[in-house]
């Protein structure tokens, strides 16, 4: 019976990892092992198929020193789980309770906001290049009615996706091998293989909305409504990711036809968006137009601003009219088009803020977080050598702020410097995205860019001693 449970469950997990093409064979597979039995399971089963794979294994743990010993007994479990099967153990640790106070983030979102922080920089240092979280069926289905709840579309009602692109590499990803599977089995499993795990007792705290989802609504709504809906949610997100690409697609084919760079003054970055052509359109495309207008200048619309946008267009009136939107951005209608600009009063391009090392800085204007961490020898984290600064070399506080004209950069194995216009036009950037661009700054002197080598002239010539690594990461992570 026993050897029953873990056959079914291995060839399940397998049919799920071909069909949604999570991995491949020579992936260096690091496992997010927290110590509960999803994540247990995860390991384990892992384990069962690496060689039919071709995968190398390792295991990454992440204490959140959110519950003291309990916390720390979590870590020793799961760095003895892996030394137990011969599996490479990364393990990082951070305060999930002070980010959350400086951030004014929840502690849940805290905590996710650093492991998945610690999973990019593994994934860049190239320790792997794809890491397996073990999301399950039952976490779909909590994350799908809990953004029901809160107001989603197509794209919130996707929930959880099997695969996550990370960073700007072309093959690197968080994947969910186990998104197709019940909690409930993953427990009987590791039960067949007399392997143990840890409880965390916080996940029954009630004041947590995913908690209370999961004990006690989608427990009455399959008492009294539907035993199966679990499984009908889990459907429900699998149907709205495909129709999500899908109008993905079509929204990217018409973008072209649709928009055009704004001429709203020297200083404007927004789009226009041609209402003929928009009006054309069935109302499902036009509200999608309209959302990514929106994303490609880097702020969010909710339903309530593209209804908003689509009566100023509706408007028959030759006077223009506008409407405000969120982050100082305003819609105006004038004759055949919309434009989407910043209100004159809050149209500034220019930011800075100090970075200490270590330390990071929040940046709203991009949608970023720029991070300065201080690697010490011995550190399991990883890093590449060309993106890693003597600190010695540096001020003691940076400066991160957008490139200003004039700036230089000299990115290591270059020739020479070159001017950051000139990188930016390189990567096509345009708009926003390009005026807003950051750098970070030691003194007068431009040191950094996103995925730039450091100045040679920067680089520690010493091995075995400290180095800074600084990382951008998108807040939409956060």
């Amino acid at each position: 019976m026993y050897d029953g449970i873990v056959q079914k469950l291995t060839e399940a997990v397998h049919k799920y990892i071909s069909k949604e093409q999570l991995l491949k064979p020579g992936n260096r597979l690091g496992l997010a092992v927290s110590g509960g039995a999803d994540s247990a399971a995860l390991l384990r089963l892992m384990i069962d198929l690496r060689k039919e794979l071709g995968l190398v294994l390792s295991v990454i743990h992440f204490n959140h020193k959110l519950r003291g010993v309990d916390a720390e007994a979590d870590e020793k479990f799961v760095k003895e789980l892996s030394e137990r099967h011969g599996l490479e153990f990364f393990c990082q640790s951070g305060d999930a309770a002070h980010f959350a106070e400086q951030e004014h983030l929840s502690i849940e979102a805290s905590a996710r906001a650093l492991r998945y922080e610690y999973f990019a920089a593994l994934l860049q240092s190239e320790k792997c290049s794809r890491i397996a979280t073990a999301h399950t069926l039952d976490d779909q289905a909590e994350t799908v009615l809990l953004k029901l709840t809160r107001g989603a579309g197509t794209r919130g009602l996707a929930g959880i996706y099997p695969k996550l692109a990370v960073g700007h590499e072309a093959d690197t990803f968080i994947v969910r091998p186990l998104l197709g599977i019940r909690r409930r089995q993953l427990e009987s499993y590791l039960n067949a293989l007399g392997q143990d795990w840890r409880d965390d007792k916080s996940n029954r705290d009630l004041r947590h909305s995913r908690n209370l989802m999961r004990h006690g609504i989608l427990p009455r709504l399959e008492r009294n409504l539907n035993p199966a809906v679990r499984e009908a949610l889990a459907e429900t997100a699998e149907i709205a990711r495909v129709e999500e690409e899908y109008w993905t697609a079509q929204v990217a084919d018409l973008i072209p036809q649709v928009w055009k760079p704004s001429d709203d003054g020297p200083q404007s970055s927004g789009v226009a968006l041609n209402l003929s052509l928009l009006s054309a359109q069935p109302l499902a495309l036009q509200r999608r137009l309209i959302r990514a207008a929106a994303e490609s200048l880097g702020f969010q619309l909710e339903f309530k601003h593209v209804e908003q946008i689509l009566h100023l267009g509706s408007n028959q009136s030759r006077h223009p009219r506008s409407t405000i939107l969120p982050e100082g951005w305003k819609a105006t209608h004038t004759e055949n088009e919309i434009t989407l600009n910043r209100s004159a009063e809050t149209l500034t391009w220019d930011y800075e803020y100090p970075l200490p090392i270590p330390g990071r800085v929040r940046l709203p204007q991009v949608g970023k977080l720029i991070e300065a961490v201080l690697i010490r020898p011995g550190d399991e984290s990883g890093y590449n050598p060309d993106h890693a600064f003597d600190p010695d070399l540096l001020t003691n506080e940076l400066q991160v702020r957008n490139w200003r004209p004039g700036d230089r950069f000299w990115p290591g194995h270059s020739k020479s410097p070159k001017k950051v216009k000139e990188l930016l036009q390189e990567r096509h950037l345009t708009g926003t995205e390009r005026k807003l661009f950051p750098v970070v700054v030691s003194g007068t002197e431009v040191v950094w860019m996103c995925d730039f080598p450091v100045p040679s002239e920067l680089r520690s010539r010493v091995s075995n001693r400290e180095v800074v690594i600084i990382r951008e990461t998108s807040l939409k992570d956060y």
